[in-house]
Formats: C-alpha cells, sequence, structure tokens
C-alpha cells in the first residue's frame, strides 16, 4: 500500500477552510511558528502541525459573526475584519522562510516547490461587506480570493441555512446578485457554504464561474441544514464546482434534538441587534463556549467522515469533491482533530482501495481548478 505521508510530499495538498486567522492569529503573543497542543488550547493549526500533516495550503477564513445591520454594525465589522487581514498578512511576512501568501494557484504551486506553505485569505460571511459591492474590490486587493455569501442568519447579500427566522429573501437579494458579479470580474470564488438551498441554487444559475463550498456536508449522509442534497450536488458539479467536505461532528453525523438547536438559535437572536465591540466580542465567545460545553458535539469516526466524502463523489464525480474540514471553527473529531491529522485520512482512503490519481483530484487538484 502508498505511504499516506510520503503521498502528501507528492501531491499538491489543500484544505479550503481553517479559522485561524480569528480564532488564533488575533490572539496577544500567540505564535504562529510554535507547535501547539489541541488538549492544551483548543487550536488546531500551526506550521509545525501543518509540517506534520503534509499539508501544502491553507484557506485562511477571516470570519465575521452576524450582528446589527446598521451603519455602526456595518463599520464594526469592516473595521474589524480588516484589522484581521492586516494582522494575517503580519504574521505571514514574519514567517517568510517557511510560508507565503497566495493570490493565484500558480502562486500556490511554486511555494511549495520552494518548500513553503501557502495561505489564501477568504471572508467566511459578508457581512463586513456592508451595503456596497464595491468592497468586494477592496477586500480583493487586501488578498481575498474565496468570498462565503453568509454564516449563521440570513444577511444582506442572501439567506442562510440556519436563521430561526427563516428566509428573507427567498435566494439571493439584489446586493447579493451585484456581489456575485464583482466577484466573477475580480476573479474572487463565491462561496456558498451556510447559505439556504435557494440561495445556493440562484448562485449556480448567475455565477459566471464555478462555485465552492468551502466546508459542508452531505444532507443523504447527515439531515443538517447546512448539508446540501443530492439535487443540489449535481447542480453544482454541472456548474463546474466542488464541495469541501466538513469535519463539522453535528453535520457528520445525525443526532437526536436535545436542546442544541433551541439554545443556539436564541443566542443568534440576541446577536442580531448588537454592534461588534470588543466586549461583544468577548461575550459571544464566552457564550459560545457555554453551549459547547452543556452540548457536547456526537462521536464521530473516520468512518463516518469518509461516508461524506464517498456519497459526494457518486453522486458529484470525484472532479468535484474535495476537503474543508472548518479546523479552529468546530471541526475536528479523534483521529482528524488538527492539521497534523490529515495522513490518517488519506490513510483510510487508501484502505478503501483509493487511487493516488483520485487522492491527487481530492486533495488539491479540483480546488486548484477554482482558484484564479
Amino acid at each position: 500500500m502508498l505511504d499516506s505521508a510520503a503521498l502528501h510530499e507528492r501531491l499538491f495538498t489543500i484544505d479550503t477552510h481553517s479559522d485561524t486567522p480569528t480564532a488564533s492569529l488575533m490572539r496577544d503573543g500567540w505564535d504562529f511558528a510554535a507547535p501547539h497542543d489541541f488538549a492544551a488550547g483548543g487550536s488546531q493549526c500551526d506550521l509545525p502541525r501543518m509540517r506534520a500533516g503534509g499539508i501544502d495550503a491553507l484557506v485562511m477564513a477571516v470570519y465575521s459573526a452576524q450582528a446589527a445591520r446598521t451603519p455602526e454594525g456595518f463599520a464594526a465589522a469592516h473595521d474589524r475584519a480588516v484589522a484581521v487581514f492586516e494582522r494575517t498578512h503580519e504574521v505571514i511576512r514574519q514567517n517568510t522562510a517557511t510560508c507565503g501568501l497566495a493570490l493565484t494557484g500558480a502562486d500556490a504551486l511554486r511555494l511549495k516547490a520552494g518548500g513553503q506553505r501557502a495561505f489564501f485569505l477568504s471572508i467566511e460571511n459578508s457581512y463586513p461587506l456592508g451595503l456596497d459591492a464595491g468592497n468586494v474590490a477592496k477586500f480583493h486587493r487586501l488578498g481575498m480570493r474565496m468570498l462565503g455569501l453568509t454564516h449563521m442568519m440570513n444577511n444582506d447579500l442572501a439567506d442562510a441555512s440556519t436563521d430561526p427566522r427563516g428566509a428573507e429573501w427567498g435566494g439571493l437579494s439584489p446586493l447579493g446578485r451585484d456581489v456575485v458579479a464583482e466577484c466573477n470580474r475580480l476573479g474572487v470564488v463565491p462561496d456558498a457554504s451556510h447559505a439556504s438551498d435557494a440561495a445556493l441554487g440562484e448562485l449556480l444559475k448567475i455565477s459566471q464561474t464555478p462555485v465552492i463550498l468551502s466546508h459542508s456536508g452531505c444532507r443523504a449522509v447527515c439531515d443538517h441544514p447546512r448539508n446540501i442534497g443530492d439535487d443540489l450536488l449535481r447542480a453544482l458539479a454541472a456548474q463546474g464546482g466542488v464541495i469541501q467536505l466538513n469535519a463539522l461532528p453535528i453535520a457528520v453525523v445525525s443526532m437526536k434534538d436535545d436542546g442544541r438547536a433551541a439554545a443556539y438559535a436564541a443566542m443568534l437572536m440576541r446577536m442580531k441587534d448588537k454592534v461588534l465591540t470588543p466586549g461583544v466580542r468577548q461575550w459571544a465567545g464566552g457564550e459560545w463556549h457555554r453551549l459547547e460545553t452543556a452540548y457536547p458535539n456526537p462521536a464521530v469516526t473516520m468512518d463516518d467522515y469518509v461516508r461524506h466524502i464517498e456519497h459526494a463523489v457518486n453522486v458529484a464525480g470525484i472532479e468535484h469533491v474535495g476537503i474543508g474540514c472548518d479546523f479552529d471553527g468546530g471541526g475536528g473529531f479523534p483521529g482528524l482533530n488538527s492539521v497534523a491529522d490529515y495522513p490518517n485520512l488519506t490513510a483510510a482512503l487508501l484502505a478503501r482501495g483509493w487511487s493516488e490519481t483520485a487522492l491527487a483530484k481530492l486533495w488539491g487538484g479540483n480546488t486548484l481548478r477554482l482558484l484564479p
């Protein structure tokens, strides 16, 4: 059998969703170049563990919680996102011997050839754009090459899959359609993870470039609103897009309703009118931790996760599936709980008869096709 670690050195490997910028890089004194331990600090990504996991590139997400849709709310979200972008650039500059910013797929391949890790930048939740589609160009100048339309609540671009209030736009808003046109013009990959089925369906019809689901799952395997059904999976493939499979436990295996959905919905509704001041962000982080403690994740195994991958391949085809674990954002389970663990997934797929050609597509070839 092929050796998974050696295979990772030959292939180009990328995970399309890591929340490390917001979760770790913004912490005072947190060193991305030092090894960290998940059990001790909860972080799942740093440069030493990337090297151990044989991962060549990550899409680093600049995440914004959805809050007040007011001038004050938009300004706070915008300024925070800019600060996270700038901090991420600073960290990359501090580690130029071992990593670099990638603006194109060719950049990522060049960095790998030089023994460096590549970082693409994305936005998760377009709330920092405010009501101005022109801000797509601003964040593009800051290095953004992937734009996630929504997070857990509706915003001014699109409906989310998990908003307790249901649909607001019936898909995309007029602003959302303008933002998609700007993404197409600038070479930014539209990302519909977290978006509603209607929003994804509309996006697939209007986008002139392929769409990505940077961290999603298969609803046929786990019936969660975050995941997508087979009809949309086929439509995504027909449009040229790629689904990157998420390792978020509640979206990997089905679980009984233990009050979790209602508790998180109540928190989302408390957030909707707040401005993201430092105090509010601290409160939200504490509340999120409280809920995670009160409602522990279901037990997940590698076989459960592989079931999503193989279902997506069976429905969409091997050219339309990739990996987006959502590390530092809630993703992970024993055996795949940090960027050091990627070879464990490859070993599991090899044991199931996957070829090097198929793994090359899953781990990077399909994603490279979508990147500018």
